[in-house]
């Protein structure tokens, strides 16, 4: 029987490794991307060549408008997004964190893997080498697996949905190396928070640092393309 997965794809660094895990593990991949009024769109067009790469069956791109609340340096540009030396300081939860985000991907993927009859969702989150997000922690992906399946009709019928999240506990410079492994060219990964239109990164934003020092505890040439803010 085939095995079917929707992967939430944004077309970073992350969830392009949780893409080409769940290739390898050997599911028919629907790949899912959201047009959420982010500051950057480089990386869905990134998202849209990655899954072709790894012969997604569809690539499916959701307009979902989050500015209308804002609340984030990534929604809202009277927020700046903090770079540098501001990591440091920032407080636990960074500005970059965007209210609810994960939570409304996945309950959307949730009800595209319903449509499709496939059991599992695959998600790049990591909690090792990231940014301190709450909706990036073991915690959130169990308790959103456990409601997926009091709250769908699959999961009351039996046909338990799994919330897959390979990542979780690799630190950024191990994502990489299971990447290259698994032959993903990372140059055409978009990750930066205020990536240009052609995917040119600041080089500076903290998504852009924690990249950095992946490929350099993994000993790899860093392949991203930067720009000069």
């Amino acid at each position: 029987m085939t095995k079917k997965a929707v992967v939430l794809l944004s077309g970073g660094l992350d969830s392009t490794t949780a893409l080409a895990m769940a290739v390898e593990q050997g599911f028919e991949c629907y790949t899912m991307s959201f047009n959420y009024g982010q500051r950057s769109l480089a990386e869905l067009n990134a998202a849209k060549k990655i899954s072709n790469t790894f012969n997604a069956v569809k690539h499916i791109e959701v307009n979902l408008d989050m500015t209308e609340i804002g609340g984030s340096a990534l929604t809202d540009h009277s927020i700046d997004v903090p770079i540098n030396e501001e990591i440091a300081e920032q407080a636990a939860i960074p500005v970059t964190y965007v209210p609810a985000r994960n939570t409304v991907f996945l309950s959307i993927a949730l009800g595209w893997a319903e449509v499709l009859q496939a059991n599992h969702i695959f998600v790049g989150v990591n909690a090792v080498d990231y940014s301190g997000y709450p909706d990036c922690r073991p915690e959130f992906i169990q308790a959103f697996e456990n409601m997926a399946n009091l709250a769908t009709k699959a999961g009351v019928e039996g046909q338990k949905l799994t919330i897959a999240a390979p990542l979780m506990d690799m630190t950024k410079a191990q994502i990489i190396a299971k990447g290259t492994q698994l032959g993903i060219d990372y140059s055409q990964t978009v990750s930066c928070y205020k990536a240009t239109d052609k995917g040119l990164a600041c080089g500076e934003c903290d998504s852009c640092i924690l990249r950095r020092q992946g490929f350099e505890g993994q000993g790899i040439s860093d392949p991203t393309r930067y720009f000069t803010p």
